[in-house]
């Protein structure tokens, strides 16, 4: 018998993703009933997988902060591209006024109101108090899958779903600028700088409307060659829905080097690339890919997140941090949500769900990280640690009630969820068919 030797890490690692690709596949289908979500059990995966004593490595954001920003990067266009093209409702300033409302009312008074509790309560700098406010009021569009539309087509598109998918796809954008914002203030705070100016030419309307246009015209042009060149030729022919991910790469390349908002021209490019042909099957094909690239990568980072948090991300916190992400979730969130949408017609129900799931997560750690990495801060950590307990408040709270919640919806509006057994968007699988 050969003797027992350690195993190499390499294949360590080809079976432990052999395990994590068996879940991205599996577990969706089988927590679609229960009170219980993806993302609840993958950080319960890597704080287990990070107490072992074998593993002496800890996945700290502060650490490794430029992996950090780029990963965390990486998974939000992927997840903005999928957000996109899975939206059916024809785009137009009427028929999406309640995300203009959420757009333009409940994010700038989340900003607001998170930068007072940071600066007031908390004591932070008011440069890092904005930061705060800047990178938590935004939704996210990675972790909201279940309250989420459907796929293309699917038909699984009601006034709450629509809402909270279309303003996760925009708001990471517009909050862009607010980020910047905090940076100018912390980089200008001792030298004195006039900074308001080169604020909202260039970081506001400069990068917000090159990244609308330039999000249009990458679109257009990938909606022309996908269905709209020669039969032969058209890359819809192809039946590859990997042209998603192109489109997404290319956009966000494309509109970063020329200093826009890539998040939101990736966003808009969706949307004009399903626009082009806006019933044809080939969509479903390209949300599918970019929904399994996006479970496959949010799993990996949640895992790390778990690693994080048990490895001491939350140790700089005081009991007031605690109670700022408390009254985040369970205030300021449900509070500026129900105040933009006052006037609407929809029910109670509706419009309660709307403002309660505001999920934050991936996109905040993305904003918090490509901040610090932009300047310092004395307060790095801290900020660190009430995002990171931000985002577990949310993951726990929404993942815990968004089955019971959504199933209650529409039993309310009339429909069955349980009256098919498809698979969750981007499966692939027997129940598929």
């Amino acid at each position: 018998m050969p003797e027992l030797t350690p195993p190499d890490p390499y294949i360590l690692l080809l079976t432990g993703a052999g395990f994590l690709i068996a879940l991205v596949a599996w577990l969706p289908l089988a927590l679609r009933k229960l009170p219980l979500s993806l993302p609840i059990i993958c950080i319960g995966i890597g704080a287990a997988l990070f107490m072992l004593p074998i593993i002496t490595w800890s996945p700290s954001p502060m650490r490794y902060a430029a992996f950090t920003e780029r990963f965390t990067e990486f998974v939000v266009i992927i997840a903005l591209m999928g957000a996109g093209l899975k939206l059916d409702r024809v785009f137009s300033w009427r028929r999406w006024r309640v995300t203009w409302r959420l757009l333009a009312i409940t994010m700038p008074l989340g900003i607001a109101a998170i930068t007072l509790i940071g600066g007031g309560l908390l004591g932070l700098s008011w440069a890092a108090a904005l930061l705060l406010g800047a990178a938590l009021a935004p939704t996210d569009p990675v972790l909201a899958a279940d309250v989420q539309v459907g796929p293309p087509k699917s038909g699984d598109e009601d006034e709450v779903r629509f809402a909270l998918t279309s303003e996760a796809g925009l708001n990471d954008g517009l909050a862009f600028p607010f980020v910047h914002l905090a940076i100018l203030l912390a980089l200008t705070a001792s030298s004195g700088e006039p900074w308001f100016a080169q604020w909202l030419g260039y970081n506001v309307l400069w990068e917000i409307g090159a990244g609308v246009v330039g999000g249009w015209l990458i679109g257009k042009a990938f909606g022309w060659l996908t269905f709209h060149v020669p039969a032969e030729t058209k890359l819809a022919q192809t039946g590859d829905g990997l042209i998603a991910i192109a489109a997404t790469f290319v956009s966000y390349g494309l509109t970063e080097i020329i200093h826009c908002y890539g998040f939101l021209a990736v966003f808009v490019t969706a949307l004009t690339l399903r626009r082009s042909h806006r019933d044809h099957d080939f969509n479903r094909e390209m949300h599918d890919i970019t929904e399994q690239v996006e479970r496959l990568a949010m799993m990996v980072l949640l895992i790390l997140l778990g690693g994080a948090l048990i490895g001491g991300l939350l140790a700089p916190l005081r009991w007031t941090d605690v109670a700022a992400a408390a009254a985040l979730i369970l205030i300021v969130r449900p509070a500026t949500g129900l105040i933009a949408l006052a006037g609407i017609e929809a029910d109670r129900l509706e419009k309660l769900t709307i403002a309660f799931f505001g999920i934050r997560g991936v996109g905040s750690f993305y904003y918090l990280a490509y901040a610090l990495n932009h300047v310092d801060m004395p307060e790095a950590d801290r900020l660190w640690a009430i995002v990171g307990l931000t985002a577990l408040f949310s993951i726990l709270l929404h993942g815990l009630t968004v089955t019971p919640v959504m199933r209650l919806l529409d039993r309310s509006q009339g429909r069955d969820p349980d009256a098919t057994e498809a698979a969750p968007p981007g499966l692939k699988g027997p129940a598929a068919t």
